[in-house]
């Protein structure tokens, strides 16, 4: 398993992907046709869920469907893996976040995150936006994680896994190009006068942002071109290693 750091989260968190029934449930959503036999049969387009999870306010059951403009909360413990037009997501526990509609009711254009933790793969399309309380990320086809800390006055944590990503917090600005996990800061509080600062690669792995670009029939830039990069917590106001894209600051 690919070298990560846990802050805040436990082990079982970051490789919920691996478990058994996580693959079977995985397995039966591509095996019954994906999202389109889901949307076409008026199936669920819900992979996997476990534990509490509310669906706007109410305790929410395996056959429902995850619609734009929803509210979602996960308890302790409690997870859940849904996709939605072509972005796959996966919510950690104690999260609670919006995805609100797009140019269709099945489009995802803005998914905002209140507190906890999702990792999403997003295909090419309109521009779609994740918005925290300390930062926004505009993004194109790409894979991300997110996480807000409410610990640390909504500190926020975004990672660019693979592609472009327009960066915003405080206003300070970067556009990040990432082949392999550039990650950064949204600061409560600035940092040596910057709302927007580096950060290392936090609490999640290559395997799950492979997963979640596999359910929606994607691959990985690395994936891709056969080879991964250098997770050093360099940012972008860093030298950054030969095998990674720079952002460009503007």
């Amino acid at each position: 398993m690919s070298h990560h750091t846990l802050q805040g989260r436990v082990e079982s968190e970051v490789t919920w992907f691996q478990r058994r029934d996580t693959l079977k449930a995985a397995a039966a959503w591509v095996a019954m046709g994906g999202l389109p036999a889901a949307m076409a049969q008026q199936r669920s387009n819900v992979v996997e869920m476990v534990g509490d999870v509310l669906l706007n306010g109410r305790r929410m059951v395996p056959q429902q469907t995850i619609q734009t403009g929803d509210e979602i909360a996960t308890g302790p413990a409690s997870r859940l893996t849904f996709v939605l037009g072509n972005a796959a997501m996966h919510v950690r526990q104690n999260s609670r976040l919006t995805v609100e509609r797009g140019i269709t009711l099945h489009t995802v254009s803005l998914l905002r995150l209140l507190t906890g933790a999702v990792g999403s793969a997003f295909g090419r399309g309109p521009g779609r936006t994740i918005v925290t309380p300390t930062l926004t990320a505009g993004i194109r086809g790409t894979g991300v994680y997110t996480e807000v800390f409410p610990e640390q006055g909504n500190r926020s944590y975004f990672c660019n896994c693979y592609g472009t990503v327009d960066m915003e917090a405080g206003g300070n600005r970067a556009l990040s190009v990432s082949s392999y996990h550039q990650s950064f800061w949204g600061e409560a509080e600035p940092k040596a006068g910057r709302f927007l600062t580096p950060a290392p690669a936090l609490n999640h792995t290559d395997e799950e942002i492979e997963f979640l670009s596999g359910l929606v029939n994607q691959r990985t830039a690395w994936q891709i071109a056969g080879r991964t990069g250098v997770k050093d917590g360099r940012g972008y106001m860093e030298q950054r290693p030969p095998e990674a894209h720079p952002a460009v600051v503007r």
